[in-house]
């Protein structure tokens, strides 16, 4: 390979994350609806009997399967499942930002809009213990309490300390980050659907 290579190599390559082939990738929408004269986020409760997170609040969303042509299928998919609503009644979906997770996951999240009513979604109940909605009002004049974690690197057994500067005295660095709640009557909104929420009403308000 020479540099005539590589060059057409680098002219024809989108940019992505670094390592993109060990992440999973998944999609959330942030749906909204018409309620009460004002915009409503809707949110679902997960099903007490799922394996992962169950009884967390979140957005409709899931891990992007191959029969999605791009991210935005996914989330459009899964909010049709999940929501018990059909294609038609979700307008309007425009990208937003994406995400990489420190636990190996990217996530792209979308902002769409249902034509629909509260009471005429019929929820999945393997998915979906409850489905609630939030004024947008309510996130536009309400901070979240911040609370903030520490990710300590730990190698595992085997790891050649030998090989690196310093051997087992090497200074790993340590990651802070926060993670951000909002308490809406009896739900408490956190984690990753709380990250978003924050970053989507910084960018309307910004």
């Amino acid at each position: 390979m020479n540099a005539k290579d590589i060059i057409h190599k680098m002219k024809t390559h989108s940019p992505d994350v670094l390592g993109q082939s060990y992440y999973r990738n998944y999609s959330i929408l942030l749906p909204f609806i018409e309620k009460e004269g004002e915009l409503h986020l809707v949110f679902e409760v997960r099903s007490l009997n799922m394996r992962r997170q169950p009884g967390e609040v979140c957005f409709p969303g899931g891990r992007v399967d191959e029969e999605d042509r791009m991210e935005r299928d996914t989330a459009v998919r899964e909010a049709i499942e999940e929501l018990g609503i059909r294609n038609q009644e979700i307008t309007e979906v425009h990208p937003f930002d994406y995400m990489v997770s420190p636990f190996g996951m990217k996530v792209s999240t979308y902002v769409g809009f249902m034509e629909c009513s509260e009471e005429e979604m019929e929820p999945n109940p393997a998915e979906v213990e409850e489905v609630f909605t939030v004024p947008l009002s309510f996130f536009l004049n309400t901070k979240p309490e911040a609370h903030y974690v520490r990710m300590k690197v730990e190698p595992e057994e085997g790891f050649p300390f030998e090989l690196i500067p310093g051997g087992e005295n090497y200074n790993w660095r340590t990651q802070r980050f926060p993670e951000y709640f909002y308490q809406y009557g009896d739900k408490v909104i956190w984690g990753l659907t709380a990250s978003v929420i924050v970053h989507f009403i910084d960018m309307i308000q910004n």
